[in-house]
């Protein structure tokens, strides 16, 4: 089976499991909490993962998981690279706490996806004013953590091709000195199966690599962000060396 025609399945599934559950998130939100809500979307999650081996030969791998455990119940700040859509639909499953994205507002206007992340409470930002953005990210921030959430934040800000480097984005940084909240650093390579505005998915494997926390205690927002982007840059060149 070509690639065109496995890509060409796998949208078909993930459009009618997408409107099923955000049709069942919408319909449950009176009576529900975010966080049984969000268990709904694990299991969405899940199933994604599951179908992109099934029909794209998509598999991944992930290191470091350790890392995520050794926290136990403590807040974080995910920090990840940012290669592809994969890591939006599979990241729910992958990571064993709730999820809080921070994410573009104009995600919201999509049909029955924008409808099921709305009855998430996640952190939609304008990306044009940044100013509220900046400040919709420390308030909300602050109050999903204080819910015991962790802050999924992707710092480069969109999608970028493999092998490119883009400035890190400082609101992840500034939420974590702010809260006193440690950052989970991880790197993944998704965009050479799931390439960036790409309709196309192609077979391999994965790599996701989860770093230990990094502390932020008595340290810089430069120091801080020194320190994650070395991290993740050098895990990408280390998981990845043909693309960089």
């Amino acid at each position: 089976m070509s690639v065109l025609i496995r890509s060409f399945l796998f949208y078909l599934y993930l459009i009618s499991i997408t409107i099923i559950a955000a049709v069942l998130c919408v319909i449950i939100t009176p009576v529900t909490s975010v966080q049984q809500r969000y268990a709904l979307v694990r299991y969405w999650s899940g199933l994604n993962l599951w179908m992109l081996d099934k029909i794209c030969n998509i598999q991944c791998h992930v290191l470091g998981m350790e890392h995520i455990h050794a926290c136990g119940s403590k807040p974080m700040i995910l920090l990840s690279k940012h290669q592809s859509a994969w890591e939006t639909i599979v990241y729910p499953y992958l990571f064993p706490k709730t999820l809080c994205f921070v994410s573009k507002r104009e995600l919201l206007w999509l049909p029955f996806f924008g409808w099921a992340l709305a009855s998430l409470k996640m952190i939609t930002i304008n990306r044009g004013d940044r100013e509220a953005a900046r400040a919709a990210v420390a308030v909300q921030g602050r109050e999903r953590l204080t819910q015991g959430q962790w802050i999924a934040i992707f710092p480069e800000g969109t999608r970028t091709p493999v092998g490119s480097y883009r400035p890190y984005r400082k609101g992840g940084f500034r939420l974590a000195i702010a809260t006193n909240t440690d950052i989970i650093p991880v790197a993944q390579n998704a965009g050479n199966v799931w390439p960036r505005n790409s309709f196309r998915k192609y077979p391999g494997l994965i790599t996701v690599t989860i770093g230990p926390a990094i502390s932020v205690k008595d340290k810089t927002e430069e120091k801080i962000q020194i320190e994650v982007e070395a991290w993740i840059e050098g895990e990408m060149h280390r998981i990845d060396p043909a693309a960089y």
